[in-house]
């Protein structure tokens, strides 16, 4: 297993890690509609660039030549001494063998090292993966709506996990 920060050669493999898990992951909660809509606006080329070139930071999982999982984030979010994890995905074939509590690892190390104390996600209120979240120490901060434009809104919890150092 390779655990390595990604770069804009590996947009395409990022996507394709994307559209394959969505279904499973949003498939029961949302309409097919919503779901094509949010991964074209969040997955294209142009807007994964620009996120990796100004803020976040991608690291990917990759065992025996096959990306399997990754996750984006950003430390010192919202020029807070905070890390927002903006995207944790892993393939249906890949889950349960631990890359997501992997991936959870790696982005708290990179938070430790720039000092910051604690990690926030955001979660659809009805995604199962809120539970590993609270496995792994988060805690839901709040609830917001937020409106993605097309009528479509992303109505989810806000989880915090404090860092101990």
């Amino acid at each position: 297993m390779e655990i390595r920060k990604a770069n804009i050669n590996d947009i395409q493999s990022i996507q394709n890690i994307a559209f394959e898990t969505w279904p499973s992951a949003y498939g029961d909660i949302l309409k097919v509609e919503q779901i094509d809509y949010m991964l074209n606006l969040m997955y294209n080329k142009e807007v994964l660039q620009k996120q990796m070139e100004e803020s976040q930071t991608f690291v990917i999982i990759t065992e025996e030549n096959e990306d399997l999982a990754f996750v984006s984030f950003e430390t010192d979010y919202d020029k807070q001494a905070q890390t927002k994890i903006h995207k944790i995905y892993i393939t249906p074939a890949a889950q349960g063998k631990g890359l997501g509590k992997i991936l959870i690892e790696e982005t708290e190390s990179q938070a430790i090292k720039k000092r910051n104390n604690k990690l926030l996600l955001n979660v659809n209120r009805q995604n199962k993966a809120r539970y590993f979240y609270e496995k792994l120490g988060f805690k839901i901060a709040y609830s917001e709506d937020i409106e993605i434009g097309n009528g479509y809104l992303m109505n989810d919890y806000v989880m915090v996990k404090e860092i101990e150092r």
